[in-house]
Order: C-alpha cells, then sequence, then structure tokens
C-alpha cells in the first residue's frame, strides 16, 4: 500500500493510543493524590507525570506553579504542548481525514466527533468537571475506536498499520509509567518481593486495567516484583511490553517487504529478549536501566518502521 497512506494509518492510531495513556497516568496520579500516604512514599505523583512525557522542561518553560490543577491543564489542554490530550486528539482526526476513504464511516465518525466534543473544551470547563468522569471519557473514545476498526474495517494491510502504531505507542507508554511509578512508590530498602501499600499498587494497576487481571493471576497480596512481572513478561496481559512486542512482531511479519529485515530482526531480537526473559534477571540488571534499554530498542524500532514504511521525514 501507498506509503503515505500507511503514514497517517500508523499515526491516527499513535496518537489515540498516547491520548488515552496520558489520561491514564493523569488517573493513576490523580488516585493516589486522593489516598493516605505511608511514611516510606516518596511519591511526587505530578512531578512524574511530566518527567515519563519527557515535558518537564515544557512546563518549566510556561512559568506555573507544579500544581496539579496547572500539571493537568498542561498536560490535557495547553495547545503549545505537542503532546497534550487536545493535540493528540486534533493529530488523530487530520490523520484520519487525509484517509477518510481508507477508513470505514464508523471509524471516521468515531474519531471525528471525538475530536468534536475535546475541541472547545477549556480550563474553566474542565474544572468543572469531574476529572475521572473525563478520564474515563477519554478512555471510551479510544476503545471505541479500536472496537469499530476490529469490527468493520478489512483485515488488510491498512489494519496491520493501524495495530502497529497502537502496540508500537502502548508499549512505550507502559514501559514510561512502570519506569516512573515503580520506583516512587517502592519505599526505600524496602524489598521488591514484600507486600506493600494496597491502594497506592492498586491505583497503579487500575491505570493499566490491570487490577482485576492482578487478583487472577496471582491470588494473592500485591507486591512489587510480582506488578513489574505482570507488566512486562506475562504475554497474555494485553497492556505488558511482552504483549505489545508479540503484536509489532507477528504484524511485521505480515506487512514485510523488500526494506524491512533489519526492522523485522529488531523486533525478533526484542520479542526473545522478553518471550525467555526472567524477572530475577531484570531485577539483577536494574529495573530502571532495564526499562530505560527498552525504551531506546522500542523507540530505536519505530524509527526504523518508519524509514522501511512510513513517509520519510523531511530533513
Amino acid at each position: 500500500m501507498l506509503s503515505r497512506t500507511a503514514d497517517h494509518l500508523y499515526w491516527m492510531a499513535r496518537y489515540t493510543e498516547r491520548a488515552e495513556n496520558t489520561v491514564r497516568m493523569l488517573d493513576v496520579s490523580y488516585r493516589m493524590s486522593l489516598l493516605p500516604r505511608n511514611n516510606g512514599c516518596h511519591d511526587d505523583g505530578w512531578g512524574a507525570i511530566l518527567a515519563i512525557s519527557e515535558l518537564t522542561e515544557a512546563f518549566a518553560r510556561t512559568g506555573r506553579p507544579l500544581t496539579p490543577r496547572d500539571v493537568i491543564e498542561f498536560v490535557v489542554l495547553d495547545r503549545n504542548n505537542l503532546s497534550s490530550v487536545w493535540n493528540c486528539l486534533r493529530a488523530a482526526r487530520e490523520n484520519a481525514h487525509a484517509v477518510r476513504g481508507t477508513l470505514t464511516a464508523e471509524m471516521w465518525e468515531t474519531t471525528n466527533a471525538t475530536w468534536l466534543e475535546i475541541r472547545d473544551m477549556t480550563p474553566e470547563k474542565l474544572q468543572a468537571t469531574d476529572l475521572g468522569e473525563f478520564f474515563e471519557w477519554v478512555k471510551f473514545r479510544s476503545h471505541l475506536l479500536r472496537g469499530v476498526t476490529f469490527g468493520t474495517m478489512l483485515h488488510d494491510d491498512a489494519f496491520q498499520f493501524v495495530r502497529l502504531g497502537t502496540f508500537l505507542e502502548r508499549a512505550d507508554n507502559t514501559a514510561r509509567l512502570l519506569d516512573v511509578k515503580y520506583h516512587s512508590l517502592l519505599p526505600q530498602n524496602e524489598s521488591p518481593t514484600s507486600t506493600t501499600d494496597y491502594y497506592q499498587w492498586g491505583a497503579l494497576l487500575r491505570s493499566v486495567s490491570a487490577f482485576e487481571t492482578y487478583r487472577h493471576v496471582y491470588r494473592d497480596v500485591i507486591t512489587p516484583y510480582k506488578v513489574a512481572e505482570l507488566l512486562i513478561l506475562n504475554d497474555a496481559m494485553p497492556r505488558s511490553l511482552h504483549s505489545c512486542v508479540d503484536a509489532v512482531n507477528d504484524i511485521l511479519g505480515q506487512i514485510a517487504n523488500l526494506h524491512s529485515a533489519e526492522a523485522a530482526r529488531q523486533a525478533g531480537e526484542l520479542h526473545a529478549t522478553l518471550h525467555y526473559g526472567r524477572m530475577d534477571d531484570i531485577f539483577d540488571t536494574g529495573l530502571h536501566p532495564w526499562l530505560e534499554r527498552f525504551l531506546e530498542r522500542i523507540n530505536r524500532l519505530g524509527d526504523r518502521i518508519g524509514d522501511n514504511f512510513l513517509v520519510p521525514v523531511a530533513a
């Protein structure tokens, strides 16, 4: 298929997934801010939100204080923040409009309606809105688009590029969330295998829709070790790194072209790391260095996919 069409479909999916993951990260900080803290917990949730998205310097340039209200407004609505939820949903709609003929009517209507609903959102309107309900609305609109995509779109190469964008973005965001939140929630000198604050870690699991899954898989108290294991190595967990890379590896096999051997190699190598990996080895390496390395590799894979399949970026 044309690289321009593939590019728009891929980025439509990535921006939609990015908007969803951004509100998931906001949601976990919002939930945690309402909970009592253990003495050993040093979570700076709102600063962590900016660190996760590499927005600390951009936020500092605005001159705003580091308060929940200012961080939420910046991350959700700031027109100058290209990673804000507002800008992500705008970009998703623009990419969908560029390939409207490739989408089904339901896909276009869902994407367009989402943008029309958030387009006129202002800080005043956001403050008057229940934040939990707003976060759920963004997640619901993302879920709705995925549902109509799976249920109405022909499962051809165009469909695979939508999936490819979704899973690459999800892997990146899950790794960022786990990297920042894991260390801020784990009190100093506490073992990853020890039991920990049920409500704080429960909020983290809920942020990636994994609370019920954790209880089903482990049927035990929440421990940081098992949280990391679920979100990294469990291939049956839809938002885990293993599951996302599984999907990326499979999709690249289906859309392979004459130039994509290196992308396939990188995806296969990353898949093998997760498929045969063990949490003990990851913790021996250090969870933070391991996740940093994962982010480097997933971003390098994204660059390679761009080179092999999508519209070249202008110099």
